[in-house]
């Protein structure tokens, strides 16, 4: 089983679109990356609740997996924050940044109906999709690809980091902290 995930996994060369093969990444994301004409390598591996555990999984550094942090604002609105694995949300760097009163953690009850057909905690960084402003800590550019969850627990996607700009047009800055 190893041997089949690896090959529909990320480090291969080529990228392919999501026309290729029959994938459980739901639809509405196919669909958005493939109307945009969005080059991207899809990839199964063994569940994985955590971006370190993703990272594992794929055998891939965490500097290179993206996780998506939910944060409320002002208690207004929320937002994607993203950061490697590796790394934590520093919410007093991401207020200074957002010129916010304050940021907290958003909890699954306020954000579990706001990404369809993706298991809870495995939404991707897609904030346009969604409607959603998106962050991403300037450490995630330090690599020319990004690789992220793709609505499930089991699948990832990885897309240069000039597309993943050039799609979700996020905006940048410094407030990922390393774990270790």
């Amino acid at each position: 089983m190893g041997a089949a995930l690896r090959e529909t996994c990320p480090d291969r060369p080529r990228l392919r679109t999501g026309r290729e093969r029959n994938m459980p990444i739901p639809a509405h994301i196919i669909k958005f990356l493939d109307s945009r004409h969005i080059a991207y390598q899809p990839c199964r591996h063994m569940p994985a609740y955590t971006a370190q555990g993703i990272a594992q999984a794929q055998h891939l550094s965490g500097k290179r997996i993206a996780k998506v942090v939910l944060v409320v604002v002002d208690d207004v609105k929320m937002i994607m924050a993203v950061v490697p694995a590796n790394s934590r949300v520093d919410l007093d760097k991401l207020g200074d940044l957002l010129d916010a009163h304050w940021v907290r953690l958003a909890t699954e009850e306020e954000f579990k109906d706001v990404f369809p057909e993706c298991e809870l905690g495995a939404m991707p960084p897609l904030g346009n999709l969604y409607h959603m402003e998106v962050w991403v800590d300037e450490a995630l550019g330090l690599n020319p690809s990004i690789t992220f969850n793709a609505g499930t627990h089991a699948d990832t996607i990885q897309m240069s980091f000039t597309d993943f700009e050039r799609l979700v047009q996020p905006q940048t800055g410094s407030f990922g902290v390393l774990l270790h």
